[in-house]
């Protein structure tokens, strides 16, 4: 049997920041951009605030660029404070290299299954499942799987060392791409 699991963000993950003021290390974005225009050149900002004072940090997207040579279509969504401009950006290595910043994505997504998983199976009935992802989400693979079948993490570890849960990639670390595994019962 073959079954297609999709990891879904749910909300912009926080930022990982310290915060001048309150030292929190935590922000979350949510979705508003700030853009300066300085005669021909253009600023643009990800505003997000600190969850221990809710003061404001600036991450940089935009830094003295020429206002010809950014896109219109991207100039307005920056306008419309387009929240799936400000996931993509979050995502992007080069900004949160840039801002020196890292993102938590715990309570940011979810687990689509499609149909709920029939725990009755026939005895020595493999199962092979595709997770696909449909952002950049570190996640373990133990615990998707664990989430996927309704199983305690402890029973995944120990089909993972049984060899009756096997992929072609690791499953010990995060993961943050496609990846299948089959579950043999």
């Amino acid at each position: 049997m073959s079954e297609t699991w999709v990891v879904v963000p749910t909300c912009l993950p926080i930022v990982l920041r310290r915060c001048h003021r309150c030292a929190s290390g935590r922000f979350r974005a949510n979705g508003k951009f700030r853009v300066n225009a300085n005669h021909k050149l253009l600023d643009v900002w990800l505003l997000a605030l600190c969850t221990g004072c809710g003061d404001t940090t600036r991450i940089t997207v935009l830094e003295r660029v020429n206002v010809r040579s950014v896109r219109p279509e991207l100039l307005d969504r920056l306008h419309d404070n387009d929240p799936a401009l400000a996931a993509e950006l979050l995502q992007d290595p080069v900004v949160r290299r840039r801002n020196r910043i890292a993102l938590d994505w715990d309570d940011a997504w979810r687990l689509d299954i499609g149909a709920p998983h029939q725990p009755h199976r026939p005895e020595g009935e493999a199962t092979e499942v595709s997770v696909r992802f449909a952002a950049r989400i570190p996640v373990r693979p133990v615990r998707l799987i664990a989430e996927g079948f309704g199983l305690p993490r402890a029973e995944v570890e120990r089909l993972l060392t049984e060899g009756n849960l096997v992929s072609t990639v690791r499953l010990s670390g995060k993961l943050s791409g496609d990846f299948t595994f089959t579950l043999k019962r």
